[in-house]
């Protein structure tokens, strides 16, 4: 009887849960095995993608193409390029790794600003748009929200921002003991607003573990529909 892809994958699948919820009765040599092979699959997708979807057609096609109608501009611009990548490569030998500092700290510098960038158009701009909604009437009768209701989302809402950020504010001057101790009225608020860090942080591990536990039922579930399955087609069943 030939053996099916789909066999294969469930064989495999199977497994490896099993090694991975082998860790449940502490760190053992199974366990590390699936995650070394995780870790190794994961490293050769990755470098596969690098190769095929950016090394060749942004790198080694345009420097053929640019090679082939001596364009001198873009040419400069693709040895640039290819002398970064060297730059790179020379982590991997130790007498030479200095050498690559400046590639990296171009990709660091380059990777800090599209991280900021993206945090402020993605994250700061639209909390700051959705915060002021709340305060905003026609917002509210355009969602069928009464203002009551929409003006008391914000207040919470508002509070529950200023309270936070002033947890995480430093100053302080001494007092006569020598100790540093902030405002009293500081201390209130930022004692609010680690009530509302400590609520967030226990709605995000509540998140966490749920998806967790999905996570699990999932796989349990598919673990005895394998096995069944595979009752079924040798006659068990």
């Amino acid at each position: 009887m030939p053996i099916s892809t789909d066999l294969i994958g469930g064989i495999l699948g199977f497994l490896f849960t099993i090694l991975i919820l082998s860790y449940l009765i502490g760190d053992n040599p199974f366990f590390r095995v699936a995650v070394y092979i995780f870790v190794g699959v994961a490293s050769g997708y990755v470098a596969s993608v690098i190769l095929w979807q950016v090394l060749i057609p942004r790198l080694w096609l345009p420097t053929l193409s640019a090679i082939q109608t001596l364009s001198i501009p873009r040419l400069v611009y693709l040895l640039l390029l290819w002398l970064f990548v060297l730059l790179v490569f020379m982590k991997v030998f130790p007498g030479l790794s200095g050498m690559s500092r400046l590639a990296m700290a171009v990709l660091v510098g380059a990777g800090a600003a599209v991280t900021l960038i993206g945090a402020v158009n993605g994250t700061l701009i639209p909390q700051v748009e959705a915060a002021i909604n709340y305060f905003d009437p026609k917002f509210a009768a355009a969602n069928n929200i009464s203002p009551l209701e929409i003006m008391a989302n914000g207040a919470i809402l508002m509070l529950g921002t200023v309270t936070s950020l002033a947890y995480f504010h430093f100053g302080a001057r001494p007092k006569a003991d020598g100790s540093m101790r902030r405002f009293v009225l500081v201390e209130i608020i930022a004692l609010l607003g680690q009530i509302f860090i400590g609520i967030t942080l226990g709605v995000i591990f509540a998140g966490v573990y749920a998806a967790a536990l999905t996570a699990l039922i999932e796989r349990v579930t598919s673990m005895v529909t394998f096995v069944n399955d595979l009752l079924i087609m040798f006659g068990i069943l």
